[in-house]
């Protein structure tokens, strides 16, 4: 079984929305880049990133984090 983390930037910050709503976030880093370092340590073959500013947009937000 393959795991794939998921991380979600919205202002380039790691999150959770709660229901998918935008205005409803919960900030569990600063940092992405230093997010997707720790998951690939423990071993992650593969990420999945959200730019949700992006999706909400229509274009790429947090590319320069991405």
């Amino acid at each position: 079984m393959l795991l794939i983390p998921a991380i979600d930037i919205k202002a380039g910050r790691c999150v959770r929305l709660r229901q998918g709503r935008m205005e409803e976030e919960t900030v569990f880093d600063d940092d992405p880049v230093a997010v997707a370092e720790r998951w690939v340590e423990q071993g992650a073959e593969r990420l999945h990133l959200v730019d949700l500013d992006g999706a909400v947009a229509g274009h790429p937000l947090n590319a320069g984090v991405v």
